[in-house]
């Protein structure tokens, strides 16, 4: 856990991952995928990160078409409700990515700790 104590500034590291010719995958993308996971629908998820259903549904959109695979399958509502939920490919791509971001962190910790040592007790606020 980072020390966040006030002489310490915290310190995060986030990883995204950029697809050339185009995609990203980052945190925020992981977070939903996670996020469709543990509620069963695309709607849950973006309730649970205040995030509109647009956005979400977008969001999946992007990431259903960056992949061979889609990630996330939805099932229309009705007298049952609909849902959502990830795919094999989509447990696995958040699988790989957050292991890309644990080692990446792992490896970095030691140059960013360097750098929270070097920061002044209060960083000047940016206007």
């Amino acid at each position: 856990m980072p020390d966040t104590s006030p002489r310490r500034p915290a310190a995060l590291l986030s990883v995204r991952v950029d697809f050339t010719p185009g995609g990203r995958l980052g945190p925020g993308k992981a977070d939903l995928l996670e996020a469709i996971e543990a509620t069963g629908s695309i709607s849950g998820a973006g309730r649970a990160m205040t995030m509109s259903y647009r956005r979400a549904w977008l969001l999946v959109d992007a990431l259903n078409r960056m992949f061979e695979r889609p990630l996330v399958e939805a099932s229309p509502g009705g007298a049952k409700g609909g849902g959502a939920r990830l795919t094999p490919l989509g447990r696995e791509v958040v699988a790989h990515y957050r292991a890309i971001e644990s080692k990446a962190l792992k490896a970095a910790a030691m140059h960013i700790e360097a750098l929270r040592d070097a920061m002044a007790e209060q960083p000047p606020a940016v206007s």
